[in-house]
């Protein structure tokens, strides 16, 4: 596991179960065995808005500190880009986990629960995002992002779903632009699409 190479930035992309976050664990497991001094947070994007979130948060949270001990956790479901800059340094590698939730969040809060009316979410949608890209490419340690690939079924039938898969593609597409590495997880195999030096 320590022989796993990290990258200043990766983002990790894949469908339901794929082993995105096992991905994410990994690295950060193989970041927190290669020394001493180095430290490893996750920033949980989740929000328990029902029993079975709830039930899904926790059995995450004893999944993880079994695989990574030691790793520390935050929930932030919308402050992301502030959360990154808060946590990221030379020897801590940060694990945002997942964008696609942090999405969801953002433009479908649980107040409302359907897309914000005529996309007017639409530029803070713009102004999260590029606050997001900044602190990931100011990131001074590494930095593992997690998001779902949404797009690669039938094209949705409601309004809402279909802008979202669009909201959602355009996010991945913006990330994946600036992260030094860009991973395809299947059947937890991953499928490097991206390698820059």
């Amino acid at each position: 596991m320590s022989t796993l190479a990290i990258a200043k930035s990766e983002f990790i992309l894949g469908g339901q179960r794929s082993g995105k976050s096992r991905r994410a664990e990994m690295l950060a497991r193989a970041w927190l065995d290669a020394s001493d001094t180095h430290r490893a947070v996750l920033i949980a994007t989740a929000q328990p808005w029902d029993d079975e979130m709830r039930a899904r948060i926790t059995r995450h949270q004893a999944d993880r500190a079994l695989r990574v001990p030691g790793i520390a956790t935050v929930e932030e479901p919308l402050a992301l880009a502030d959360a990154i800059a808060a946590h990221s340094k030379p020897h801590t590698l940060v694990v945002v986990d997942c964008l696609t939730l942090w999405l969801t969040n953002l433009l479908m809060p649980v107040d409302t629960g359907s897309l914000m009316e005529n996309r007017a979410a639409a530029p803070e949608e713009y102004a999260q995002t590029a606050s997001l890209l900044i602190a990931i490419q100011d990131s001074p340690g590494p930095v593992v992002l997690v998001g779902n690939e949404i797009g690669l079924g039938v094209i949705p039938l409601g309004r809402e779903v279909r802008a979202f898969v669009d909201a959602l593609g355009r996010l991945n597409q913006d990330v994946a632009s600036v992260c030094q590495r860009v991973t395809l997880m299947a059947a937890g195999l991953p499928l490097c699409l991206k390698a820059s030096p």
